[in-house]
């Protein structure tokens, strides 16, 4: 009697670093899910948690995708073979989805942002997005749009629960 196969379980994502203020000060148009090239050490920091993308960005230079200002900070056991904190790391994307991207954000207003970096299977992996700046009227009224849907949501449960 053959042995039933086993379903593939989920790959589970390990959340290490994200940019929760991304989707208050830019429209988030497109994202996108990149590998990265990294040494050990940054490696075994992220495993502890110890990243940043409050400021990181994402430029494309020479046919590749780089992200800049990302700070992971130094592993202590590292010692003299630590990296630097915040030097630019190469995203790994398809040429293809590399030249789209470049085509994007030579329009006007167009950024790359990172969302925020994860293991899925053991590497690591970046999400970023091809985003647009708010306008300080768009903050507020996505302000008021979230409050909005908070009241709804609040008087629905007391509705409920009478």
């Amino acid at each position: 009697m053959p042995k039933p196969k086993k379903q593939p379980e989920k790959s589970e994502e390990l959340l290490v670093a994200q940019n929760r203020a991304a989707s208050y000060n830019y429209h988030l148009l497109e994202r996108l899910e990149a590998g990265m090239v990294l040494l050990g050490t940054e490696v075994k920091s992220l495993r502890e948690g110890k990243a940043n993308l409050r400021d990181a960005y994402g430029v494309i230079r020479a046919g590749a995708v780089w992200l800049l200002n990302c700070h992971i900070g130094e592993y202590l056991p590292g010692g003299g073979y630590n990296h630097t904190p915040l030097r630019a790391r190469k995203l790994l994307l398809h040429k293809a989805e590399i030249e789209k991207l470049d085509r994007k954000t030579d329009q006007k207003g167009l950024t790359l942002v990172p969302l925020k970096i994860y293991f899925r299977e053991g590497i690591a992996k970046c999400e970023i997005a091809l985003a647009q700046g708010k306008k300080k009227w768009d903050r507020r009224q996505t302000e008021r749009d979230k409050e909005a849907k908070r009241e709804v949501g609040e008087a629905m449960y007391k509705f409920r629960h009478r």
